[in-house]
C-alpha cells in the first residue's frame, strides 16, 4: 500500500479530483456535501498499475480553508508523498501558499502538481499559473513535483495523473518494516459490539492483532483486531492507513493528537530542546525576523498533534520548547511551529532532546546552544548511540531506547570499549574518566574524617558522584584506570580500591593499622593486660575507661590488632585460633568430652566469655557440640 495527501486553496478541486479518481466522495460528513466545502480530513482508496502489478493507494484528503489549517496538518503528518492541486481557473492563492510552507517544512519532497480545472482554461492561462507555481515552489525541495494538467468533469488527464503518480510512489523508498510503532491518531470512535476503534496514517513498523501498544501516559492497550482499507487483517506494515480496534481504552482517552507507540520506545514530554529551521524556499525573511527572535507563544504540529508552545530562544536557530500538553517523542522528530494568529508557517522544528537539561545557571542556554550546534546528521536524527551517551553522560538503555534509538544498537553500545554499565545503566567514557579521580579524592576525604572506618559506604559514594546506582560505582572501581590507583589516608598510602561488605576499602592488606594514637595506646594497654590473661576479655568499663567505644573496637578489629567473639566481647588476634590447642592441653585425652565449666577453668575465663568463645568455635568447626551440652575438639584436617 501507499498513501498520499491532498494539498492546495479551498475550492481548488481536491476532493473532485479523488472523486474521479476512486469512485468515492473523501467528504464524509453531511454539512460537507452540503456546502461543497472540505471541513475535516477525508479518507479513499484506489488501485494504481506499478510495473510489478496492482497496489493500492490511500488518500487523505485535507481541507482548504484557512480556519482549518490544523485540519491540514494533522493529515498531511505522516505521509510520503502529495497531491498539491492548483486550479487552472483560480491559480496560486494564499492557501497554497501555506500548504507548500507546511509540506516543506515537514520535509515532504516527491508527488504530483495537479493543474485542476484545466477544462475551464485556455492553453495561456494554464501556461501562466504553470509559470507561477514553478516560481512558488522554488527552493521549498517541492519543485520536483511531477505536473500533470486534469478535469474531475470531462476526465482529461486522469490516466496521466495515475500513471504519474504510481511512477512517484514506486520511486519512493520502502519504509522499515521492523521499526518500532508509533501510529498517530487522526479518528477515534466507538463501534457497536466491539468497542474503541482508532485510523491513523502507520508511517514505518508492523502492527499484528495481539499487539500492545502504550498510550504517552504510558497505559497499555492490546490491539483485538485491525483494518487496512475495510478490510480484516492480521498484519499491516508502513506506509498504510490502519483502523485499530483496541482493548482497555475509552474511546474519550484516545482523540486526534494521540499517538499509539510500541512501548518504552518514545518519551512523553513537556520541554524539547529544538532546532528551527527556516522554511525552504522562504529564508529567514518570512518567519520569525532572525535568529534568537521568535515570538513567545506559538503552535507546535507534529503527527496529528497540536500544542501550543512557549519558546525559549538559547541561541542560534536553537530553542527550549515548553508543550501545554505532553507528547510522545523521539529524537529526529520532525514538525513545524506556526503563529495562528499570522496565518503563516514560521519554522520547521527538529527535536534534538526530548529529555533537555534544566538550565538555572547564567550561561547555561547559550552552552546548551553551543552543543545542540554540533549535532548533526545521524546525531541530529537519534542514529548515534554513543554520541548521545557522551553528551549525557550518563543515562539507561530505556532512556536511549525511548529517544528512539534501536535496542540492538543500545545493547552493542553497553559492550562497547570504555563504557561503564550496571545493568540497564550506562557511564560513558568521558564521564568515567572525570570520575575517577574524584573518587580516589572522595575515599580519601572520608578516611581522614573518620580514620577509624575502612573506607565510605558505596552509597555514600554513589551520591557523592551523582551517579545512577550502586553498581556503577563497583564498575567504576574494577575499571583498569581505578584498579590500580593508591588512596592516602592517615595512616600512608593505601592499595588499591576495592567494593568489600558495601564499603570502598584498599583492596590489599593494610600497610599497618590505620590508628589514631589515643586508639592506638588504648589498644596496646588493651593487649598488655591480654598478654597476661589472653581469654579475660575486659570488661565494659574497662573498655570505656580507655575510651574503646563501638567505633574505635571495630577499627581495632580491622587493623588486625583484636578479634571480635561477640558483642562486647574482644581478645588478642590469634587468641580465638589459639584457643582448641589450650583447651587440649588441659584435657587428659584430646578426644574427651567437655563441659562449658570446664572450657572456662582450662582458659582461666569467665562464663561471659567461654559460651560466645565456644559456639564460636562451633561455627569454626573446631568444636562440636552434643545434645547433652558437652563438647569435643574435632582435630584438625
Amino acid at each position: 500500500m501507499h498513501v498520499v495527501a491532498t494539498a492546495g486553496h479551498v475550492d481548488h478541486g481536491k476532493s473532485a479530483l479523488l472523486r474521479a479518481l476512486t469512485g468515492t466522495d473523501p467528504d464524509r460528513l453531511a454539512e460537507e456535501q452540503r456546502r461543497g466545502m472540505t471541513t475535516d480530513l477525508g479518507f479513499v482508496r484506489t488501485r494504481l498499475d506499478f510495473e510489478d502489478g496492482q497496489d493500492d493507494v490511500a488518500f487523505v484528503d485535507v481541507p482548504g480553508h484557512e480556519r482549518f489549517v490544523p485540519t491540514m496538518l494533522a493529515g498531511v503528518g505522516q505521509v510520503p508523498a502529495v497531491v498539491l492541486v492548483v486550479a487552472a481557473d483560480g491559480g496560486w492563492m494564499p492557501q497554497t501558499g501555506e500548504h507548500v510552507d507546511a509540506l516543506a517544512a515537514l520535509g515532504v519532497r516527491r508527488g504530483l502538481l495537479v493543474l485542476s480545472r484545466a477544462d475551464l482554461a485556455d492553453r495561456a492561462q494554464r501556461d501562466r499559473v504553470l509559470a507561477r507555481a514553478a516560481r512558488e515552489l522554488e527552493g521549498t525541495g517541492l519543485e520536483g513535483l511531477v505536473r500533470v494538467e486534469a478535469s474531475a468533469v470531462t476526465g482529461e488527464g486522469l490516466p496521466a495523473l495515475r500513471t504519474a503518480l504510481a511512477r512517484v510512489l514506486a520511486a519512493a523508498p520502502r519504509p522499515d518494516p521492523t521499526a518500532p510503532v508509533r501510529l498517530w491518531v487522526d479518528r477515534s470512535f466507538t463501534v457497536r459490539g466491539a468497542g474503541t476503534v482508532v485510523t491513523g496514517t502507520l508511517a514505518a513498523g508492523t502492527v499484528t492483532a495481539g499487539d500492545e501498544l502504550a498510550l504517552p501516559d504510558g497505559t497499555r492497550v492490546r490491539v483485538r483486531g485491525l483494518q487496512t482499507l475495510d478490510t480484516p487483517v492480521a498484519v499491516a506494515a508502513g506506509p498504510a492507513r490502519v483502523a485499530l480496534n483496541l482493548r482497555g481504552v475509552a474511546a474519550g482517552a484516545v482523540r486526534r493528537g494521540t499517538a499509539l507507540s510500541t512501548p518504552g520506545t518514545t518519551t512523553t514530554t513537556t520541554s524539547a530542546d529544538v532546532r528551527l529551521l527556516p522554511v525552504p524556499g522562504r529564508g529567514d525573511g518570512d518567519g520569525a525576523g532572525g535568529e534568537d527572535r521568535w515570538p513567545e507563544h506559538l503552535v507546535l504540529h507534529l503527527g496529528t498533534a497540536t500544542v501550543p508552545v512557549r519558546v525559549r530562544p538559547l541561541g542560534g536557530r536553537h530553542a527550549r520548547l515548553s508543550l501545554a500538553s505532553p507528547l510522545p517523542l523521539r529524537t529526529g522528530d520532525r514538525g513545524l511551529v506556526r503563529d495562528p494568529g499570522g496565518h503563516r508557517v514560521l519554522a520547521a522544528a527538529l527535536v534534538l532532546d526530548p529529555v533537555p537539561p534544566s538550565l538555572s545557571r547564567r550561561g547555561a542556554a547559550r552552552e546548551r546552544a553551543a552543543v545542540l550546534a554540533g549535532l548533526s546528521g545521524a546525531s541530529a536524527v537519534g542514529g548515534d548511540p554513543a554520541g548521545e551517551l557522551d553528551r549525557r553522560g550518563q543515562v539507561t538503555g530505556s532512556q536511549l531506547h525511548a529517544l528512539g534509538l534501536r535496542r540492538e544498537a543500545v545493547e552493542a553500545l553497553a559492550a562497547a570499549p570504555g563504557v561503564l554499565a550496571d545493568g540497564d545503566h550506562l557511564l560513558s567514557p568521558a564521564l568515567a574518566d572525570a570520575l575517577r579521580g574524584r573518587l580516589a579524592g572522595e575515599v580519601a576525604a572520608h578516611l581522614r574524617e573518620h580514620p577509624l572506618e575502612p573506607g565510605p559506604p558505596v552509597e555514600v559514594v554513589r551520591r557523592r558522584l551523582g551517579l545512577a546506582s550502586a553498581g556503577l560505582v563497583a564498575a567504576l572501581v574494577r575499571s583498569p584506570a581505578t584498579a590500580g590507583t593508591p588512596v592516602a589516608s592517615a595512616g600512608g598510602a593505601r592499595p588499591p580500591l576495592a567494593v568489600r561488605e558495601g564499603r570502598l576499602v584498599a583492596g590489599g592488606a593494610p600497610a599497618g593499622p590505620a590508628l589514631p594514637p589515643a586508639v592506638e595506646r588504648a589498644v596496646a594497654q588493651v593487649l598488655a593486660d591480654l598478654s597476661r590473661e589472653p581469654y579475660a576479655a575486659p570488661e565494659a568499663h574497662r573498655l570505656r575507661d580507655l575510651g574503646l567505644g563501638s567505633r574505635e573496637l571495630a577499627a581495632a578489629v580491622r587493623a588486625g590488632a583484636l578479634e571480635r567473639v561477640a558483642e562486647g566481647v574482644y581478645l588478642a588476634a590469634g587468641a580465638v585460633q589459639a584457643a582448641p590447642s589450650v583447651l587440649a592441653a588441659h584435657l587428659e585425652d584430646a578426644s574427651a568430652v567437655f563441659t562449658a565449666s570446664e572450657a572456662r577453668r582450662a582458659l582461666a575465663t569467665t562464663r561471659r566469655v567461654v559460651v560466645p568463645l565456644l559456639e564460636l568455635l562451633d561455627r569454626r568447626g573446631a568444636t562440636r557440640r552434643h545434645p547433652d551440652g558437652t563438647r569435643a575438639l574435632i582435630p584438625p584436617r
